[in-house]
């Protein structure tokens, strides 16, 4: 494995391998790597012959009170686990080669980054789609895989991605949890002992609404409102936002039907945390 820290680096590797008619398998990370992402890189390595992931903490996706210069980095530590899980390449360039001084460009998908987190972390999907866009023009991959714990984003990138006409396959990968269901991310690290067992709440509730769901309720306020009861419960908890909506353009929904989105963000002490349910119901 070999770790690139240039653009041109990169994308003279990717030419040579397309040259030897190689397919290119990608995962763009912010680094500090758990097992949810170790999953995506496997599940990038069974499908292409070369799997290319980026490290990069992107500054542009964090709000001015957010949390960027704390994010934690361990290039050394994530070289390691994904050496192991059979990854090729770690792009991870500095902030200066990725955004060239004075540049003005900013991708932005309407409506869709309005929403969840959108209406809480004002121009972070922006900063999002600008990465990912800039990332998927460097790598040129086949398929890019993300994972469904940022149903948003994903949902957000699916639309980006065709509506630029990238020619590419976006690949959703499940949430992976911890053994008590806590949703794996980078800044569970932040969490000490009593925030980790209050975390354990966002988990709880959506396993509340699934139940719900099975007993036959089909009144999304009703199911949001004992979601947010159970929440209440742990003085730990701040809502930011708990949401029932719809899969496809994140609208409310009034009525379990169909296919739908249970949507959590969740200040555990000073820590953010997010997660998710999907449901399909027959009609």
């Amino acid at each position: 494995m070999e770790i690139f820290k240039t653009i041109s680096e990169i994308r003279k590797y990717v030419k040579q391998e397309r040259r030897a008619g190689k397919t290119i398998g990608f995962v763009p990370t912010m680094g500090y790597l758990h097992q949810g992402h170790l999953t995506l890189m496997k599940e990038a390595k069974k499908d292409n012959d070369i799997v290319i992931v980026s490290i990069f903490v992107n500054p542009t996706q964090f709000g001015p009170t957010e949390d960027y210069e704390q994010y934690p980095r361990n290039l050394e530590y994530d070289a390691t686990l994904a050496k192991e899980v059979g990854v090729d390449i770690i792009l991870a360039p500095e902030v200066e080669e990725v955004y060239l001084k004075g540049a003005v460009t900013t991708v932005r998908v309407d409506g869709l980054t309005d929403r969840l987190c959108g209406a809480s972390r004002a121009g972070h999907f922006d900063g999002v789609c600008t990465i990912v866009s800039k990332l998927f023009n460097i790598v040129n991959p086949d398929k890019a895989y993300f994972g469904q714990k940022d149903a948003q984003q994903v949902l957000v990138i699916k639309k980006m991605v065709a509506d630029l006409n990238f020619d590419l396959e976006i690949i959703t990968v499940s949430i992976v949890r911890e053994a008590d269901g806590l949703a794996m991310s980078s800044r569970n690290k932040y969490l000490n002992q009593k925030e980790r067992e209050a975390a354990l709440v966002l988990y709880r509730s959506l396993q509340l609404a699934e139940q719900l769901v099975a007993a036959g309720e089909t009144d999304a306020k009703l199911i949001k409102e004992e979601i947010i009861k159970l929440i209440n419960q742990e003085p730990l908890a701040k809502i930011d936002y708990v949401e029932i909506v719809n899969q496809d353009n994140l609208e409310d929904i009034n009525k379990i039907q169909g296919e739908i989105l249970i949507a959590l963000a969740v200040y555990i002490g000073e820590t953010r945390l997010i997660d998710n349910l999907m449901l399909e119901l027959k009609c």
